[in-house]
């Protein structure tokens, strides 16, 4: 029974692939004026690591095998889906030249110092939002079996709170956007740092499970996401948590990785998955502190993809640059199904690839601090979890209790009732952030001309160790 069960979780989804090649159709987005923006000075979240995992995909002819959009911006009535009118207002509103003006406003929304202000923030916020609504509806829609947006992935943005470089959760509209036509909705995140924005906002629903691999400890940010937060009331058992030490490396990972998502798989049967695919869980990362190779980080999306469900495949962390664009165009590669040479191709970024210019690097000597016992242990906790959930939940699943933080069968209402039900799950102690990340049916934008894939940018300062 559990092999056939098994089996099952792992049979292609119904009309994923295209019929006439059998292969998944796989859609990209990308702004190309997403690297202009820049958080300031000594940041360490660098938008332009997107341009930079864009230009290699291009040269490396990636390009060729996916559609390419440019996401429209999400607008105002998109954003406030999940997030308040009042911080959607703050954000579209404030400036580098006005934030004097909105002192007490920056407090109450956690503007300033890890979510500072800067130049062009709300358009930076629509399009990386536009990209994960517009891949969402590609998927709803059923052209695309998978979507690309490395511009996503900011999962820690609050419904009116900023937090961990993240001042919009894309994460949560796209799930949303999701629910309009799928029942059940899977989140992974492997990003190093917890998922907690997006555990918070379905917290309380059966039809989002929400599934984080993190590092804790001390005051690692955000300090949320143990194996003991499981999700409450509907949703008890659909958030789930696996908090793990500093040092985890690819067989470590590989051997809790595979087994949970296998058993997620066969107890859940999500009808779509989106992926959090934070690139600070690499092996010398500026913040993260994990020994994962690029080819153990891609490990992971392939045995996802390999169930054949459709997929939203965000960014996320990520801040030793150069590491972070070859981690997601070789991610790229492998969700196309395409080989790629070791030696990068020559494009205008090259000098960030010296002196080897390769694309995979060696991970370091660092000790694991996760041991085998304490990895099994945590694993058979999510086992108990899942085997207390009915198989596949059926269409009783309820969408629209108190909160949910919002009803997705209702998604268009926007009542006081609402509005005094978003605080119900209690707050948690905040923990000193050191450096993290954190990262409708027109939303999918205009097809991009790929006979013209490039163009010149002025590159903004940068504060990589390489000094370029």
């Amino acid at each position: 029974l559990h092999r056939a069960r098994a089996a099952q979780a792992r049979a292609p989804h119904p009309g994923v692939m295209s019929r006439a090649s059998g292969k998944q159709r796989v859609c990209y987005f990308y702004d190309s004026d997403i690297g202009n923006y820049y958080y300031g000075q000594g940041h360490p979240m660098k938008p332009h690591r997107i341009r930079m995992a864009h230009n290699l995909l291009l040269n490396y002819g990636l390009y060729k095998k996916m559609e390419i959009y440019r996401p429209s911006p999400a607008t105002f009535d998109e954003l406030r889906k999940f997030h308040s009118d009042e911080y959607m207002r703050f954000l579209r509103h404030i400036t580098p030249d006005n934030m004097g003006e909105y002192t007490k406003q920056m407090q109450r929304f956690n503007v300033g110092e890890d979510c500072p202000v800067f130049e062009g923030l709300y358009q930076f916020c629509q399009a990386s939002s536009g990209g994960s609504i517009g891949g969402a509806v590609k998927l709803n829609k059923g052209t695309s079996d998978i979507a690309i947006n490395w511009a996503g992935g900011l999962h820690h943005a609050k419904r009116s709170e900023a937090s961990g470089f993240c001042y919009v959760n894309d994460i949560v509209l796209a799930i949303l956007q999701l629910l309009k036509v799928h029942a059940r909705v899977l989140y992974l995140d492997i990003d190093i740092h917890h998922g907690d924005g997006v555990e918070e906002a379905f917290y309380l629903t059966n039809r989002v499970m929400t599934l984080s691999f993190h590092q804790v400890g001390g005051a690692f940010f955000p300090g949320t996401g143990h194996t003991n937060d499981l999700g409450a009331k509907a949703g008890k058992n659909y958030s789930l948590n696996f908090p793990l030490l500093a040092g985890m490396d690819d067989a470590a990972y590989e051997s809790i990785f595979k087994p949970v998502v296998d058993k997620v798989m066969e107890h859940f049967q999500p009808n779509a998955i989106v992926l959090c695919c934070g690139a600070d869980s690499l092996s010398g990362d500026r913040v993260g502190c994990w020994n994962m190779s690029i080819r153990g980080h891609a490990a992971c999306l392939e045995h996802v993809k390999s169930f054949g469900v459709p997929m939203l495949v965000l960014g996320g962390g990520g801040y030793t640059v150069r590491n972070v664009s070859r981690c997601w165009a070789y991610e790229t590669a492998r969700l196309t199904n395409q080989p790629i040479s070791d030696t990068v191709p020559w494009h205008e970024y090259m000098d960030y690839y010296s002196p080897d210019y390769k694309l995979h690097v060696p991970v370091s000597n660092m000790e694991n601090e996760n041991t085998r016992e304490q990895l099994e242990m945590k694993k058979q906790k999510l086992f108990e979890a899942l085997s207390q959930l009915e198989h596949a939940p059926s269409t009783t699943m309820q969408t629209g209790q108190p909160g949910t933080r919002i009803n997705p069968d209702a998604l268009q209402h926007d009542s006081e009732e609402e509005e005094e039900e978003w605080d119900l799950r209690p707050h948690r102690n905040r923990r000193a952030h050191l450096a993290e990340y954190f990262d409708d049916d027109d939303a999918e934008g205009d097809l991009l001309d790929t006979d013209k894939p490039g163009r010149e940018y002025e590159e903004p300062p940068s504060d990589d160790d390489d000094g370029l």
